[in-house]
């Protein structure tokens, strides 16, 4: 617990939004579950040959994932320093994976470009990180 003393009682929000963001995880995995019933596409298979549809929501849950390291890294970092704007940037890309979630899950891949304001996010939290280093390093 004496290293939790050190840290910004902001950072609860931090923690609070990682947490937040397994639950959305969580969420996108049970449409895929969901999805592979309605669609009778059984394990170990990634896609289907016939049904696009499930592909989307597939896509959907696996492109998270492929981002969800750096996410949880950029803001866990960045957290310690600015926990209020990684807090805050971290709710709106958690928002925009649900919204890029939905739209892909239409089975018109187009319609996942609905999340895009995530990538502002991401990249906030990315600068964050980057200035965070800076600061400990003492160079800013």
């Amino acid at each position: 617990m004496a290293v939790l003393s050190v840290l910004p009682k902001e950072y609860g929000c931090v923690i609070f939004t990682g947490v937040t963001s397994w639950v959305m995880l969580a969420y996108l995995g049970f449409k895929v579950s969901r999805a592979r019933k309605e669609y009778g596409v059984e394990y170990p298979a990634m896609y289907s040959d016939e049904h696009n549809v499930f592909n989307c929501v597939q896509r959907s849950h696996q492109n998270t994932l492929e981002y969800y390291p750096s996410f949880l890294f950029f803001l866990m970092v960045s957290g310690l320093r600015h926990p209020r704007a990684a807090s805050s940037l971290g709710c709106v890309w958690v928002l925009s994976r649900f919204v890029y979630a939905h739209g892909y899950s239409t089975g018109d891949p187009k319609k996942r470009n609905r999340g895009a304001f995530g990538v502002p996010a991401i990249l906030g939290l990315m600068g964050l990180t980057a200035y965070t280093a800076l600061a400990q390093l003492e160079v800013v």
